[in-house]
């Protein structure tokens, strides 16, 4: 058992630990008293890491004394006795048992000094705070594959000249007091170690050779392949960085609340599981969560650790300020890895420790790389020091790639895969022109790219239509649009488009009957990028760095989905003075003549939106958005003054809801229970679902523009956690949107449609279309033909149009896939007939002039009082 008893520190085996070992050795039976109370301390110890049921790993397991049962974790002197030797050893045995009792003595006196003379952590502080100042021993797994530095000018060290290059692994393995093998050392230089160099390895490295080793010019093999990215720019190297090792997943949600601990918290709202990046606060102050991990103290002995749960090459570290409203953030910090929780070791830079700069201000995230990656389990992120006026608060992301492990349960119940063969990246404008592109020669007769405007600063707005005939409008089909990065740092609308775009084409030419029949009968029309100079920004920083605003706005800083005119206050006071339908009518409300004025706060791109939505008689809309998991249906904003939140419905609440629902019901998250919530409202207790106004109330919003000023029904999907994931995460949301963004094509086929002409079978435009016990209608278009989006049941339909008389009949809408056709042919009135003549001849109606010889006739001819009568 005293065999089990090692060193906790690299300076060597303590006094007592000494003792026992020479004691060992002596063969003596003795009951030593000192040794209870060190074994005590190490039994606590062992206790703790009991009561907070601490995983060690098997392989890795820390060598300290373990009790054999609960009774034993103070160990009796009984434990510590030794085998008498022979008789005839007695002596020389005591003699040399005497000299070791002193020289123990001598040593606990020194331990004693040494721990009064120390500033011992607090009583009340957690047991991983003392580990941290404690331990320095390291378990070092070796990766399977050789890693080079990717950074070696590294900014993250703190009082380290940045034309040092930093360690290599052979030289970090050397400074962690683990020789490298052989094969280790032959397979990293190309050559048998000499003797120089394995008598070096027995030892720690000095400070002299230490900083000679970092001051000589890098070898043949370091300036070739993989170090030829060192002379490029440092976003440059963040990027390829970020490529090779992905964020691990605490802003997708990938890391549960589980694997992330921390030392202390503010309060529950504040606690370990809120220091996702660009996580979001309530919006009040009396809300449960906020947006990031706050520590209950302000010292340098707090940290926030992430629990991979499988071994991980980490990378880097990516930390944010805390929400938008609070001054706390972290202005540096160091990182710790561990293997199994327990022991930990601080990421150096030769043989002094790393300090990364971290924060500067409230927006913008930093990315701190590692000069060399670092295989572990567990990593922590120790700030050590702050913002002046603020406390330990913070949002972080981890860069890292798991190691290969097949047996590991969490990565195979978590993984998922897609069988399509789909161009998974980030795309710029460019590329994106160029995507569109190839799907328009690879589909060309169902496809078509056109542009609807330009953008603030020239770029065009580029859309693609997929119909069986593009170019142009039919008779009866139905027209349906998709639109996204509206925000432009909410990037992953415009990729699951970009995404759609490839897969429809693939579809329809390998004959998929369901995509055949999409694009047969419906002219599905798709627009990626809505703001490109805003994604132009958030492009450019790459993924998470990115933040929560940069590029949201437009180059000229507008909010371009909330930059449409303000119909909902117009329609609301008609009401109220009940103007309707006698002075004014329930939808095609028109804009406000404020609202056309070259003067006006008005995007370029919305009026591009404007445009294309008054030219297209779109029936069904969807605008796909990002940093939630939720659908969102008109109206968005209150109908009460001054109130944030309300329900709003609109007439067609029941079919907006449907239609929310269709979308969230076939996401594989939105109407998960189980899942964890993105920010701070489970959406999930409403399948997924809200209406727009009862969460936050904006004025001028796409969706209710659309809805009252054309025919289409507008709903906001979000779809996703992270605004703009990292490209291996592409798949993934593919995978977890494509069947929401192809049933939410198919409820444009849901309701009436049918085609309004006269008696000569002329189509007629501008007819309204009216359900009874349904406040609001629609118009026909140009050709006459309609769609109404309905759900299951009868309705009493009425036509209405200028100069004809009104007409109605019962529709029937199934349950069935497909919309009902009712068609309806109207006759003129006596006066449109009228009007119809003296239009067509160009004539005004005039009354014929009296004759003046009629006149006098009738002057002279007498009347009834004035007839003579001859006397005879």
């Amino acid at each position: 058992m005293k065999a089990e008893i090692q060193e906790r520190d690299s300076h060597g085996p303590s006094g007592s630990a000494a003792i026992v070992s020479n004691l060992e050795r002596s063969g003596n039976v003795v009951n030593f008293p000192v040794c209870a109370s060190v074994c005590s301390g190490v039994g606590e110890r062992e206790e703790g890491r009991k009561r907070r049921g601490a995983v060690v790993d098997g392989t890795q397991k820390a060598a300290l004394w373990r009790p054999r049962n609960q009774d034993q974790l103070q160990p009796t002197r009984q434990d510590l006795q030794l085998v008498i030797p022979p008789q005839g050893q007695a002596t020389m045995m005591g003699q040399r048992l005497n000299h070791l009792s002193l020289l123990g003595l001598l040593f606990l006196l020194l331990d004693l000094d040494v721990s009064h003379g120390s500033a011992a952590p607090a009583e009340d502080e957690d047991y991983y705070m003392q580990e941290l100042l404690t331990r320095d021993h390291y378990y070092h797994v070796a990766p399977e594959e050789e890693i080079v530095p990717p950074v070696p000018p590294f900014e993250g060290a703190r009082g380290t000249d940045r034309n040092k290059r930093p360690p290599s692994q052979k030289e970090t393995t050397d400074t962690n007091k683990r020789p490298p093998s052989q094969k280790e050392t032959t397979d990293r230089n190309k050559r048998p170690p000499s003797q120089e160099t394995t008598d070096r390895n027995k030892r720690p490295p000095s400070q002299e050779e230490t900083t000679d080793r970092n001051k000589r010019p890098p070898s043949q093999k370091e300036t070739t392949g993989k170090a030829e990215n060192v002379r490029e720019t440092d976003k440059t190297r963040a990027t390829e960085i970020k490529s090779e090792c992905p964020p691990m997943g605490l802003e997708t949600l990938k890391i549960d609340d589980f694997q992330l601990h921390a030392s202390t918290m503010r309060r529950y709202g504040l606690g370990a599981h809120r220091g996702r990046l660009n996580i979001q606060a309530g919006l009040f102050d009396d809300d449960l969560y906020d947006g990031a991990w706050c520590a209950g103290r302000n010292d340098p002995l707090q940290w926030l650790e992430v629990d991979a749960r499988r071994l991980t090459k980490f990378t880097g570290v990516i930390t944010q300020r805390s929400s938008l409203w609070s001054s706390d953030w972290v202005t540096s910090y160091k990182v710790l890895l561990s293997n199994d929780s327990h022991t930990w070791v601080t990421l150096k830079n030769g043989s002094q420790d790393l300090i990364f700069i971290g924060n500067k201000e409230k927006e913008i995230p930093v990315l701190n790389t590692f000069p060399v990656p670092v295989v572990a389990r567990y990593i922590r992120v120790n700030p050590r020091s702050w913002f002046y006026s603020g406390s330990i608060c913070m949002r972080v992301e981890i860069l890292g790639c798991p190691m290969p492990d097949s047996q590991n349960y969490y990565h195979r119940r978590n993984e998922i895969t897609t069988t399509d063969n789909l161009d998974f990246k980030h795309h710029s404008y460019k590329e994106m022109r160029h995507l569109m592109k190839v799907v328009n020669e690879m589909c060309p007769n169902i496809t078509r790219i056109y542009n609807i405007g330009r953008s603030h600063s020239g770029q065009k707005l580029y859309a693609i239509e997929i119909s069986d005939n593009p170019g142009e409008h039919e008779r009866g089909e139905p027209e349906f649009r998709y639109t996204a990065g509206s925000h432009g740092n909410e990037v992953l609308g415009r990729e699951l488009l970009l995404l759609l775009i490839q897969f429809m084409c693939q579809e329809y030419l390998s004959g998929n009957p369901r995509i055949r029949h999409l694009v047969h009968e419906t002219r599905i029309h798709l627009l990626p990028s809505v703001n490109p100079d805003g994604y132009d920004k958030a492009f450019e920083v790459v993924s998470e760095l990115s933040g929560l605003s940069l590029g949201r706005w437009s180059q000229d800083g507008v909010d371009i989905h909330h930059n449409f005119p303000d119909l909902n206050s117009i329609l609301w006071e008609a009401e109220t003075k009940k103007w309707i339908p006698r002075k004014m009518l329930n939808h095609h409300v028109p804009i406000p003549e404020w609202y056309q004025s070259k003067n006006s706060t008005v995007a370029a791109e919305t009026r591009a939106l404007v445009s294309w939505m008054e030219k297209i008689p779109f029936v069904l809309g969807g605008n796909l958005q990002g940093g939630e998991l939720v659908v969102t249906f008109p109206y968005d904003r209150t109908r009460s003054q001054g109130v944030a939140r309300e329900q709003t419905p609109t007439p067609d609440d029941h079919v907006f809801r449907w239609l929310a629902f269709s979308y969230a019901s076939t996401h594989r998250l939105m109407t998960d229970a189980s899942r964890r919530v993105c920010h701070t409202e489970d959406f999930a207790k409403e399948d997924g679902t809200i209406n727009g106004a009862s969460w936050h109330t904006a004025a001028g919003s796409m969706n209710d523009f659309s809805y009252l000023h054309t025919n289409c029904f507008e709903l906001s999907m979000y779809v996703g956690c992270d605004k703009f994931p990292h490209e291996s995460e592409l798949a993934e949301e593919w995978e977890n949107n494509r069947e929401s963004l192809l049933v939410f094509m198919e409820q444009v086929h849901r309701g009436i449609k049918g085609v309004v002409r006269d008696m000569q079978g002329r189509g007629i435009a501008n007819a309204i279309i009216q359900v009874e016990g349904i406040g609001h209608d629609i118009r026909t278009a140009a050709d006459g033909d309609y769609w109404r989006l309905l759900n299951p049941g009868e309705y009493s339909i009425t036509v209405k149009a200028d100069g004809y008389s009104a007409t109605s009949k019962v529709c029937e809408v199934g349950y069935d896939m497909g919309a009902t056709r009712c068609d309806f042919t109207v006759s003129r009135t006596n006066l449109s007939r009228i009007k119809e003549i003296m239009e067509r001849y160009n004539k005004q109606p005039i009354r014929q002039p009296v004759r003046p010889a009629v006149r006098q006739l009738q002057a002279r001819r007498p009347g009834p009082r004035h007839r003579r009568v001859r006397i005879s």
